[in-house]
């Protein structure tokens, strides 16, 4: 204990305070700036055992003191103080802890590291623990303590460059930061906890200590048929949602979890939807971003309300038979002072080169994949949100950039792999330890991903080398078919394998097919918007294109307001235009997408063999001059098949031959020419007998009228 010593504690710079702190011997130190004294009290007794003396005029006391368990109690202006001494207790973090995380494998870090609301030698409080290996000093701080970085520093544990300090007496709930001196000797600006399991509402940016207490699931049955619901057999249908704008209140404030577990769910549920998208959740300071820049990868977003919520809030989708998807993004981070960027003054988190590390497109950093802590770091993200919330997928963003060295850069502003290629190795290795584990520890779970190039093998097992994602999203599906309806019908006849050169490789991957909010941003406009011709035009065209998704193979996802054809496009400052429902045109197309999913959902052949070959065949697919497409849903054996027909033309057709496989009666299941949903409702009867014709290579025909601008969905009734 020297005077430099001393001094250095007292200004803050000095990093090992438990060589200065607590008990040495028989003498017992404390920091205490402002106060007007402390004493030693025995902590089974509550006897005042010994009156420390100060020793530095900032609040710098020492004293003798017997040996036993004891509490300070301090003299604050006004009010005394009395707890147990944060520098009395040992270490907290286990050598298995720490050498498991510094390999990238401690898949429970967010039990680990963060804020633990928890007992140590009996003593309730919280254990701090924060990843900061080139910092001079960190200090947890709050309002426990004014905010002053000189009261509580932490205690380095070099092995993995963690500091932890447990504060005795701190509550669930309570807010707090960290303060880092740098290895330059600079304060940084306060940093928030980069495991923290709650937060301070935005635009506040302080961690707050999570509640301990586990919620108390009651989605046993669902979660042991998960993986039946997400077999390759099974119907996925999903609803894409920003919970910050599907609904608002009176005030236009955005709803709790509890207020979206009430309307949500039941809207869902209603709608015939399997899944729920939601855009991400995790914390994020900027609400443009839409989550997409987020900072606490733990945390859901106190926008709507404590953690607890959110899982209270999966655990009635799973009893409304709903699954929750959500968007996770370990590409990048944004660059926010009170976030990980430069967490302790280095690139801790991204790389230090702007050419591997900084997005340009974006204004976001990049991961370091491989850095272990780093891509152990997202791994325990991923699995917090699966195991502990019980999250039943979570779709990767932005995979595309993460997979090649030069994405969205010119020539000589990348650095080549050490192969001398574009493909960035450490996050290809990162997606596949992703994706195996997530496959070994979370039975049924999924793992989607946005991946908008031709990488090979993004669906196929880890273990045949590719990257183990359960499903990917098909942008080229979505980019040629949106292109053949804007065009003007007369004009579509140029532009008819738009819509068939997706089924040249659409069992190379296991596809999602996806209508999804960034089809309606950014001037894109709104789905409605895009199709083109008067209004009752406008409409036929995304009924029938609708009609023509659902029935393709291939998952389905729509974003919210596309169910009911909102006209404008998608605003995140506000809730979707609930009131269109009042007109029927409207109405109808939210009653086209609720029956789309029944018959999607009701008959296996539209869903069963979704990921073979064998459940498709082409039977009109080159009639471009009348823009007219047929082809069958097959499913296994015994299951009646599906014919479906699209005419993207205004020009009904009477007496349109196809061939079926079987004879008997075929059944109209979804016209969406119907006056249901707002089409002029020409069709077929509901009934249409097949004729003992050969036509199209089979031994029966349908001859069926085509309603204008519509798609035909017929099963063969059994015999």
């Amino acid at each position: 204990m020297t005077p430099d010593a001393i001094e250095a504690l007292v200004q803050g710079r000095h990093g090992d305070p438990f060589g200065l702190l607590g008990r040495h011997g028989g003498e017992i130190r404390s920091f205490q700036p402002g106060a007007r004294g402390v004493q030693v009290v025995a902590r089974d007794s509550g006897e005042v055992v010994a009156e420390l003396a100060r020793v530095h005029p900032a609040g710098f006391f020492a004293g003798t003191a017997p040996p036993g368990p004891y509490r300070l109690r301090v003299q604050w202006p006004g009010l005394p103080q009395e707890a147990a001494d944060p520098y009395g207790f040992g270490l907290l973090l286990g050598a298995l802890d720490l050498h498991l995380f510094a390999e990238g494998r401690h898949f429970d870090l967010a039990r680990v590291l963060g804020a633990q609301a928890m007992q140590v030698d009996g003593i309730a409080g919280v254990r701090f623990a924060v990843w900061a290996p080139n910092a001079r000093r960190v200090s947890v701080v709050g309002p426990f303590n004014g905010w002053d970085g000189r009261r509580h520093p932490m205690r380095l544990r070099a092995e993995a460059g963690v500091w932890e300090l447990f504060m005795p007496g701190l509550p669930p709930g309570t807010l707090y930061k960290y303060e880092i001196l740098d290895r330059d000797g600079h304060v940084l600006p306060l940093k928030a906890d980069p495991l923290a399991l709650a937060t301070e509402a935005p635009p506040e940016t302080a961690s707050r200590v999570a509640d301990p207490r586990p919620h108390r699931w009651a989605d046993e049955r669902w979660m042991a048929e998960r993986a039946q619901r997400h077999a390759p057999e099974a119907p996925i249908s999903i609803y894409e949602v920003h919970a910050a704008s599907w609904w608002r209140d009176a005030a236009g404030a955005s709803p709790s979890w509890e207020g979206l577990a009430d309307r949500l769910i039941p809207y869902a549920q209603g709608m015939g939807f399997t899944h729920l998208e939601l855009l991400p959740v995790m914390e994020h300071p900027f609400g443009g971003s839409w989550g997409y820049q987020p900072l606490s990868m733990f945390a859901p977003s106190a926008r709507f309300g404590a953690p607890e919520g959110f899982s209270t809030f999966v655990d009635r989708a799973h009893a409304a038979g709903l699954g929750i998807i959500l968007d996770w993004v370990p590409a990048h981070f944004p660059t926010d002072a009170h976030g990980l960027y430069r967490f302790d003054g280095t690139a801790l988190y991204e790389h230090a080169d702007p050419r591997e590390g900084f997005h340009r497109d974006w204004n976001t950093a990049i991961y370091n994949f491989g850095r272990n802590e780093v891509r152990g770091f997202l791994l325990a993200s991923a699995l917090h949100w699966l195991e502990y919330h019980h999250v039943d997928g979570l779709r990767v963003d932005a995979v595309a950039s993460m997979l090649y060295r030069d994405y969205s850069r010119p020539a000589g502003e990348w650095v080549p792999n050490r192969h001398g290629g574009r493909e960035n190795e450490e996050a290809v290795r990162f997606v596949q330890e992703l994706n195996a584990v997530v496959a070994e520890r979370c039975a049924g779970a999924m793992v989607i991903a946005e991946e908008s190039t031709a990488w090979p093998g993004v669906t196929q097992p880890t273990q045949q080398g590719g990257l183990g994602f359960s499903y990917k999203w098909n942008m080229g599906w979505m980019h040629d078919t949106l292109h053949f309806m804007e065009q003007d019908p007369v004009n579509r006849r140029w532009h008819h394998d738009s819509m068939t050169f997706g089924l040249v490789y659409a069992w190379t991957e296991r596809f999602v097919l996806p209508l999804s909010h960034d089809e309606v941003v950014y001037g894109k406009g709104s789905l409605i918007n895009k199709m083109p011709g008067d209004e009752w035009q406008r409409f036929a065209n995304l009924r029938a294109y609708l009609g023509f998704m659902w029935t393709m193979p291939g998952r389905k996802l729509v974003f919210m307001g596309g169910e009911f054809a909102q006209p404008s496009e998608w605003n995140h400052d506000i809730q979707l235009s609930w009131p269109l429902l009042d007109d029927p045109r409207h109405r109808g197309m939210q009653r086209l997408v609720q029956d789309l999913n029944a018959a999607y959902r009701s008959h296996p052949a539209l869903h069963r063999q979704d990921a073979s070959p064998d459940g498709f065949r082409w039977v009109v697919a080159d009639d471009r001059a009348n823009s007219v497409f047929a082809w069958l849903r097959l499913g296994q054996d015994g299951d009646p098949p599906a014919l479906v027909v699209s005419n993207f033309t205004p020009v009904p057709r009477h007496g349109y031959r196809i061939g079926v496989p079987l004879g008997g009666t075929w059944r109209e299941v979804v016209n969406t020419d119907g006056a249901a949903y707002g089409g002029s409702n020409s069709g077929n009867g509901g009934l249409v007998p097949a004729q003992a014709t050969p036509s199209h290579g089979m031994g029966h025909a349908l001859d069926l009228f085509l309603p204008p601008l519509a798609t035909l969905v017929l099963v063969a009734e059994p015999a």
